[in-house]
């Protein structure tokens, strides 16, 4: 029944409508009832096959002007030469219109021409040390990449005027379309890879392309306070788009080597210091290098005990983009030695002989609830 209602009617508008009412319509009518926005819903369908069907009668000035005086009848059993809009020719001018509504979905670029394809990014890991991260520093990088041809000059021919035509495959546009039932599905064109035109005098050192592999060096500046995974963006150093497109970026992923004295936890630089078990007990002093080249003294307090923190402010880490650094931490690890000299035991034995067990509150109080769980 929806098929034998008058094409004017489904539209919503009047016999004396121009072509922009018409259009302007059907536009919103299928974006209301395009069957993908109603999980394929029977009765959707049907009216949106029946609204394209008015649409691509109505748009025609000699179809329109068939229907306005034979209705239907026009174009049935070949009347007046019109053609099943939904045939080749009719499908024609309805994906174009398809396109229009749609389009945002399939082609940022508003149906444009597809811009030539811009070069890849590239990734390069460099390895640091810790005083290198913490000052920063001018690194220099060799890669491995595409580049503007130095024969064409990036251009990708050797004449110097007329140097390219017009792609026949996709007419300029840069990308070809493919109708599947209801969609029309775009992509880049395979023939010109999306710029449009195809090289007439193709460059023999780059085959076209306007781009060779080359070696780069080049001299990147690494802030200091970069930590292991930070990544330094270089903007256009990566490979060179076809034929003079824009070229790719180039990112730096840092990696830190080792330290043989520093753990790093952000901008705190964290050092295991062993001390003596007598420095543990009378206190002293311990010397650390810090990142700068200066000396970093801390002192041991007496009745230090493995685990404690020595804090010094300021003698750590870089911040990065930033001010100021971190804090230097020494973390005590109470040594017994294994080797003494008989004196040494002598005397060790002398001072346990004095012991009242207040010495050591932790070790007296621990023992003293195993004591009372053993019942004695």
């Amino acid at each position: 029944m929806m098929a034998e209602q008058d094409y004017y009617e489904l539209l919503g508008v009047s016999r004396g409508a121009d072509l922009h009412t018409i259009k302007a319509a059907y536009r919103k009518m299928a974006k209301e009832c395009h069957p993908d926005k109603h999980n394929g819903c029977s009765e959707k369908e049907a009216h949106f096959k029946a609204i394209s069907e008015a649409y691509d009668c109505l748009r025609d000035p000699q179809k329109r002007a068939a229907y306005d005086r034979f209705g239907k009848a026009a174009f049935q059993n070949g009347a007046g030469g019109a053609q099943d809009p939904f045939g080749a020719a009719g499908f024609e001018g309805f994906s174009d219109i398809f396109s229009s509504i749609f389009g945002e979905f399939m082609d940022r670029n508003g149906g444009g021409r597809v811009n030539p394809a811009r070069g890849a990014d590239l990734r390069y890991d460099l390895e640091l040390s810790l005083e290198e991260a913490f000052a920063g520093k001018e690194a220099t990088v060799t890669v491995d990449a595409l580049s503007a041809c130095e024969t064409c000059g990036g251009r990708g021919c050797t004449a110097t005027e007329n140097c390219a035509r017009t792609c026949g495959t996709c007419g300029g546009m840069g990308k070809v379309r493919a109708q599947q039932g209801f969609f029309v599905v775009e992509r880049g064109c395979p023939t010109c890879r999306g710029s449009g035109e195809v090289i007439a005098d193709p460059c023999r050192a780059c085959e076209g392309e306007g781009r060779t592999i080359n070696k780069r060096k080049l001299t990147v500046k690494i802030p200091a306070g970069v930590d292991e995974g930070t990544r330094i963006r270089v903007a256009g150093e990566g490979e060179a788009g076809v034929r003079n497109a824009p070229n790719g970026d180039l990112y730096i992923f840092v990696h830190m080597k080792r330290h043989p004295v520093y753990a790093r936890e952000g901008t705190t630089l964290i050092a295991d210091c062993p001390v003596t078990f007598t420095t543990a007990a009378l206190g002293g002093t311990i010397t650390l290098p810090g990142l700068d080249g200066a000396k970093v003294e801390m002192k041991v307090p007496a009745g230090a005990q493995s685990g404690e923190q020595l804090r010094q402010r300021g003698a750590g880490m870089s911040v990065l983009n930033g001010r100021g650094r971190g804090d230097l931490v020494a973390r005590i690890i109470v040594e017994t030695p294994t080797r003494m000299s008989s004196k040494q035991k002598k005397l060790l034995e002398e001072f346990r002989s004095t012991e009242t067990g207040d010495e050591c509150p932790a070790a007296k109080g621990f023992f003293g609830r195993v004591r009372d769980m053993l019942g004695g």
